[in-house]
């Protein structure tokens, strides 16, 4: 079980994601069968790369969220469909070129498609998903939408960039990796949760609501990814434990236990971040359990899981409410 509790919340009526997903079964499914239609490409290698990593078994939370906001607004038609998908694509997108960035063989239980096809394959699939996300976004014809979704899309860009600068940089602050984690992690979530009121020309409260909400339903979703790196086990998270350290990422687990730990732990994880290896692996991990740094970053992220809740509060009581509200209990409660 993870270690993530929240401190001011109550336990939300659904249990786990699949419950959630209950909600909205029928237009998820509906999700499903767009992506399956809009991922067909003349050229053979598009549709045997980009079927392979949107079918290889992803949670699908940002298109739950973009479906699960619309309702909860009182949105009646079907373009949320389509925006649910343009945000997998997105995601998708982006975890093509993260894992060639990143050098990552593993992603979901399986190889990764650079591992597969080759990092040149794997990019260039990665900017067709792109493309054809705006050209969705196009045939919703909101301006707002299209705003929105640019700005997101060139915001993850920076987070990339700004991750790539950190990587193998012992001196990274706790805030330089949060301003990462918001732009690249948090930042899709957000206008995820924000495109449901602006569907429903919401009123600005609801917008700015519901857009809190998913700024900070994605910062604990990934401080919780950074507790799993140290505590999960690659079957259940589907990477191999330690692989952030050994990408050389500073996340937050390290760099807390490189500031309260003692000058050889501290010496430890500063190497191992810089050399970008798990030579040193066990000896990271005991730092990292008895700095505290485990429970320290699970605190971080049950305190954003609240603020995520706090936010839901402009939102009238439904069972699309009550399902975001799982989903933020999920988000520091799952062990994958």
């Amino acid at each position: 079980m993870s270690t993530v509790q929240a401190s001011n919340r109550l336990v939300p009526p659904f249990l786990d994601v699949e419950s959630i997903r209950l909600v909205v079964a029928d237009e998820l499914a509906a999700v499903d069968r767009l992506i399956e239609r809009r991922l067909r490409s003349d050229v053979v290698l598009v549709n045997q790369i980009a079927h392979y990593i949107v079918s290889s078994g992803g949670k699908r939370l940002r298109p739950l969220v973009v479906l699960l906001s619309a309702r909860a607004c009182g949105y009646r038609g079907d373009q949320h469909i389509h925006l649910a998908a343009v945000t997998e694509f997105i995601h998708t997108a982006t975890l093509l070129h993260d894992d060639v960035v990143d050098d990552s063989q593993l992603r979901r239980g399986r190889k990764t498609a650079n591992a597969v096809f080759g990092n040149e394959a794997s990019v260039l699939v990665g900017d067709f998903l792109y493309s054809r996300a705006f050209q969705m976004m196009a045939d919703v014809r909101n301006m707002r939408v299209m705003e929105v979704m640019a700005d997101t899309t060139n915001i993850i860009a920076e987070g990339e960039v700004l991750q790539l600068l950190n990587c193998g940089d012992p001196e990274t602050t706790e805030e330089q990796y949060l301003q990462v984690i918001r732009a690249k992690t948090a930042r899709l979530f957000e206008t995820a949760a924000q495109l449901g009121p602006i569907l429903c020309e919401s009123l600005p409260e609801q917008e700015h609501a519901l857009a809190r909400y998913g700024l900070h339903l994605g910062i604990a979703y990934q401080l919780v990814d950074d507790v799993l790196d140290y505590e999960g086990s690659a079957d259940e998270i589907g990477k191999n434990v330690g692989d952030d350290l050994a990408e050389g990422k500073p996340t937050l687990p390290l760099i807390h236990a490189m500031r309260t730990g003692t000058p050889g732990q501290s010496a430890i994880i500063r190497k191992a971040i810089e050399q970008d290896g798990l030579d040193h692996i066990d000896a990271v991990i005991d730092a990292v359990e008895s700095t505290g740094a485990i429970t320290y970053t699970a605190r971080a992220a049950a305190a954003e899981a609240d603020l995520a809740l706090e936010a839901l509060s402009e939102i009238p009581s439904s069972p699309y409410r009550d399902a975001l509200e799982s989903l933020a209990e999920f988000s520091v409660s799952r062990t994958y």
